[in-house]
């Protein structure tokens, strides 16, 4: 689910002058969406903090994050750690009750997601014909990337190539604390209608024909189900294409 996890990771980058600035971004890591992504002259705990509050602002609290080992967001393998301490970001995950997951030492592959990400935005930054002198400069060109990429790039590793925003605007959110410890029975499901404009769909061991409409028939779909609860939403566009409640005692659900 969106914000059940998100992957943090910062690069370094190269100003026209030659003066080494830092990238932090923050990603989530069911939808790819680039939740924020800043620049720095170097970054720092307090600059992790923030940025990781600001992201909380706009995309709301995540279940956990998964970063490496960097000083910056875990002091458990230093003396300090090891006696129990934190830094501030740690403090902050756990008076917010989110999970907070680390690679292992010389592992990257675990933040895979995030690593691939830079070098997507790397590759962007090679090929713009105007080179930053400045951060500010520098910030303005991660902003037009980052609304390139969430909302205009389709995604490969999406399904149906759909972008990152489409998913994280349409689909439900984990939430701290209860991403595996709900009682209701939550799925996610990838069909296509069919030819008359329906998709069927099994609760509690019996079938159902939603209807959606014939002007959506063979349109690739994420059918979104908490118990009776359905939402279908358009795989590449992200649409809400019905919303409805299933009444167990009908076979055939029909638009309103």
């Amino acid at each position: 689910m969106p914000n059940e996890t998100w992957q943090s990771d910062f690069t370094h980058y190269r100003l026209i002058d030659g003066v080494d600035v830092e990238i932090l971004s923050w990603l989530d890591d069911c939808t790819r969406y680039a939740i924020s992504v800043t620049a720095h002259r170097r970054v720092t705990t307090p600059i992790v903090l923030a940025k990781f509050r600001a992201a909380v602002k706009t995309a709301g609290i995540p279940a956990s994050t998964l970063t490496d080992n960097g000083m910056v967001f875990t002091v458990r393998l230093a003396g300090l750690g090891r006696q129990g301490g934190r830094n501030a970001f740690e403090h902050e995950l756990r008076r917010l009750h989110v999970v907070q997951k680390n690679g292992r030492p010389n592992h990257p592959t675990t933040q895979g997601k995030v690593e691939r990400f830079q070098q997507t935005l790397k590759k962007w930054l090679r090929a713009q014909s105007f080179r930053p002198e400045t951060i500010e400069q520098l910030q303005t060109l991660l902003d037009a990337f980052v609304d390139e990429y969430n909302h205009r790039r389709p995604h490969r590793s999406l399904p149906h190539q759909a972008t990152p925003a489409a998913l994280f605007d349409t689909m439900p959110k984990a939430l701290p604390g209860d991403s595996r410890d709900r009682e209701t029975h939550d799925r996610i499901r990838h069909d296509r209608i069919d030819k008359t404009g329906a998709v069927t769909l099994r609760v509690n061991g019996k079938l159902h024909h939603i209807g959606v409409g014939r002007t959506h028939a063979r349109t690739h779909i994420i059918l979104l189900v908490q118990d009776l609860e359905v939402r279908i939403i358009n795989a590449v566009t992200g649409e809400l294409l019905r919303e409805l409640t299933i009444d167990p005692e009908r076979d055939y659900q029909p638009r309103k």
